[in-house]
């Protein structure tokens, strides 16, 4: 039989810090789950790896949300149907690991969807415009894989927080460098949180050539060696070492375009001077591109 102390103890230490929530059903947080639960910012971007438990974090705090902000409305997007079963699986594992020492009563549940009897709901949706745009009043709204989240999708959904003042929070592995996603995350105004998958060395360019240890309790570095060795430092940068990289098929560097945009008025023609060598610099690699092609291919 169940402590009657041990129940209100726990049920307040949750319910001032969704951490102890985490603590309460069985789940050590990492470092960076820790920061995020415990500082619970406005608007946050979280950018980690691969299996880095994002999705128990959005759990956690969905239901620390719906416990304790009676008949609120906690929205779930993610970019699949099938992603968004997983997020909503995993917030519900949440609560019945919390519900093992706190009694929580659930009034309707589904698949994709669950209502406590206080009247919050927790409702979890595959990234379609049509399937959102009847929700407001939203006071979490949590984006799980946002990078792979449309630009409309995202400003679509934006306004549900208007009215509500509702708290953010982005998740994602990176998707090279494009989308609302890696723009936000050149800005200021958000809690940004960062968390690589391992120490690596790297070599005088700065390309990785080495795994020295695992950042992640659930992944041996000997898998993370694996990883670098058969997926190669292009994908492994971005998979683990949550590194916005540029497409493998873009001809032209973000780097290139950028001096080329930004060349002097003599680049342009006006006068003449050290712009002319970097329009040149820029221009040469897709004059050889458009030369193979007339040809019949490239070398």
């Amino acid at each position: 039989m169940r402590s009657p102390w041990i129940e209100m103890t726990a049920d307040l230490r949750a319910a001032l810090c969704p951490e102890a929530l985490m603590r309460s059903a069985g789940m050590d947080p990492d470092p960076w789950q820790s920061e995020y639960l415990a500082a619970a910012p406005q608007s946050a971007l979280i950018l980690c790896h691969r299996q880095a438990g994002k999705s128990t974090v959005v759990g956690v705090a969905a239901a620390h949300m719906a416990l304790y902000n009676a008949g609120s409305l906690t929205l779930l997007l993610s970019p699949s149907l099938r992603q968004s079963a997983e997020l909503a699986r995993k917030t519900r594992e949440v609560l019945d690991r919390f519900v093992s020492v706190v009694p929580v009563e659930s009034a309707r549940e589904s698949v994709l969807q669950l209502e406590l009897a206080n009247g919050s709901r927790i409702v979890s949706l595959p990234g379609k415009e049509s399937t959102i745009r009847g929700f407001s009043g939203v006071d979490l709204l949590a984006i799980d894989e946002a990078a792979r989240v449309p630009d409309a999708l995202y400003y679509a959904v934006r306004p549900m927080l208007a009215v509500s003042g509702g708290r953010i929070v982005a998740m994602t592995t990176p998707f090279g460098k494009r989308g609302w996603f890696y723009d936000a995350w050149q800005r200021d105004g958000w809690h940004k949180i960062a968390a690589p998958a391992a120490e690596v060395t790297r070599d005088e360019a700065g390309k990785i050539v080495g795994v020295l240890a695992s950042l992640c309790p659930r992944i041996s570095v000997e898998f993370l060696r694996q990883e670098l060795e058969e997926s190669g430092e292009w994908w492994f940068a971005q998979e683990y070492m949550r590194e916005f990289r540029e497409s493998v098929d873009q001809i032209f560097s973000d780097a290139d375009v950028f001096a080329a945009l930004s060349a002097p008025a003599s680049a342009l023609g006006v006068g003449s001077g050290a712009g002319d060598d970097v329009i040149s610099a820029a221009v040469e690699p897709l004059e050889e591109v458009v030369a193979g092609l007339a040809g019949g291919g490239l070398a």
